[in-house]
């Protein structure tokens, strides 16, 4: 991205941040948003051209510097945002001032030459704590956590459905969120450590913690809840659905895979056929219900192993 446009897309983010402030009491720092702050700036651009931005890209193109525009349609809606006909407007209206700037400092130099010297050092004076400033607001405030998650089986994002997040935070209420269109979300936190729970109707409910040097990237693998799967099958009579599911356990499944059951007591195991198996995940019973996965491995994107407890 050219100095330029750096220049002009910077003074946008401090436009749309001085905006944001005529209505809201938030840091004047837009980099600092977060959480309700950028859910409250989201309501509000849609409430003002009715259009929206997700927070994934306000956290990438907002809260971070980026080596290229956005597109141009989103930079038309900031500018309209901000109180401008669009992107091009904005720019020439802010070239023209520039202009304008440069010919009267011209003017100054021409005429008062004895005084160049104590400007040019008052200057420097005067920008000095603004390049400190500018020199800290690079490094981040934060630490962000980024997770995207896909369906255990079928190793594919989950998109289909948002699923819920509920942020646990220390000596603090929860906070809650919701994935994106790609399956994911994003959190920023000043602390080392990111513990939450995520929820789907039709995946079991699992408790995530991370530490900030494990991954800022992770993905997580949600066990299908075949019970809530059938379930739903069964009540609305879908056949169709069911017998895809049975076809997808059966492509997954190895022919030879050793599925084990494990009892709590520890008294022994009881080995299942892949049939009998399969037909133990697709009708939704009470023991399908309290099943728990406790280790598969798999060869060939196939479960060659299983291992499985009734709670």
């Amino acid at each position: 991205m050219s100095t330029e446009k750096t220049y002009h897309f910077s003074l946008l983010k401090q436009q749309i941040a001085a905006t944001f402030l005529a209505t809201h009491s938030v840091s004047s720092d837009i980099r600092e948003w977060k959480g309700n702050t950028i859910t409250d700036f989201q309501e509000d651009l849609r409430s003002k051209t009715k259009g929206s931005i997700s927070e994934k890209w306000f956290y990438t193109y907002i809260k971070n510097d980026t080596e290229k525009l956005p597109r141009i349609d989103m930079l038309n809606l900031l500018s309209a945002y901000v109180g401008f006909d669009n992107w091009n407007d904005f720019v020439k209206q802010h070239s023209e001032i520039e202009v304008e700037s440069e010919s009267e400092s011209e003017v100054e130099v021409e005429t008062e030459k004895v005084r160049r010297t104590f400007p040019k050092f008052l200057w420097l004076l005067l920008l000095l704590p603004l390049l400190a400033f500018g020199v800290y607001s690079l490094y981040p405030t934060g630490n962000t956590f980024t997770f995207c998650f896909t369906d255990a089986d079928q190793r594919e994002a989950i998109t289909k459905i948002p699923l819920d997040i509920e942020v646990i935070r220390k000596n603090e209420s929860s906070l809650y969120f919701k994935t994106d269109s790609l399956g994911c979300f994003s959190y920023t936190t000043p602390e080392n450590e990111l513990k939450f729970v995520v929820k789907s109707p039709y995946h079991k409910t699992d408790t995530i913690v991370r530490h900030i040097n494990s991954s800022t990237h992770k993905t997580v693998q949600l066990q299908t809840d075949d019970y809530a799967l059938m379930l739903l099958y069964y009540a609305n009579g879908n056949k169709d659905d069911w017998k895809k599911r049975r076809a997808q356990l059966n492509e997954l499944i190895s022919e030879n895979a050793q599925i084990y059951r494990v009892f709590k007591n520890a008294i022994g195991i009881e080995m299942y056929t892949k049939k009998e198996f399969i037909n133990l995940l697709t009708i939704p019973t009470s023991t399908l219900k309290k099943m728990q996965i406790l280790d598969k491995v798999y060869a060939n994107e196939k479960i060659v192993k299983l291992k499985f407890m009734i709670q």
